[in-house]
């Protein structure tokens, strides 16, 4: 008997609930590189963190520039950031760049945004290899909400 293969729709769900469930990550920034000191699961955390400082800032933007629809997807991922923090050990628990040592934000856009949200969504996937089952949990909340994202992003402001 042929297993049964789960419909786009079926899987987008189940990452719609997961997100409702978790709380909700997108990446065009260049990553930070471990150090040599640096175990793989901490490294990623840094990545990680990187990843959601960059999203909160091109959500951010959009918002400074009117598109207040967008501040419970910002919110998500502020969630997110802090959750990361927490497990990064040594890290701090909850602070957040600053504007004045913040990178700059290109222009973004809602495409540029649902465009992020959907390669994010797609390598929190490969970054569950190898990393402790809490960790993996979040990380694939994280992406089941970026995924949800990519999908309930409005398509004009």
């Amino acid at each position: 008997m042929r297993p049964r293969s789960l419909s786009r729709r079926a899987v987008l769900a189940g990452g719609a609930a997961a997100a409702a469930l978790s709380g909700c990550g997108a990446s065009d920034t260049p990553q930070p590189s471990p150090t040599p000191s640096d175990d793989p699961e901490r490294a990623l955390l840094r990545q990680l963190i990187a990843d959601k400082e960059h999203t909160i800032a091109l959500y951010s933007a959009l918002i400074a520039g009117g598109a207040t629809k967008l501040t419970p997807f910002r919110d998500r991922h502020q969630a997110h950031l802090t959750e990361l923090r927490k497990r990064l050990p040594g890290g701090p628990a909850s602070s957040a760049p600053s504007p004045k040592t913040a990178a700059p934000v290109p222009k973004t856009s809602l495409s540029r945004l649902r465009e992020a949200e959907r390669r994010s969504a797609a390598l929190r996937v490969r970054q569950l290899a190898g990393v402790s089952p809490p960790l993996a949990q979040l990380i694939a909340a994280i992406g089941a909400c970026e995924a949800a994202h990519a999908l309930a992003l409005p398509r004009s402001l």
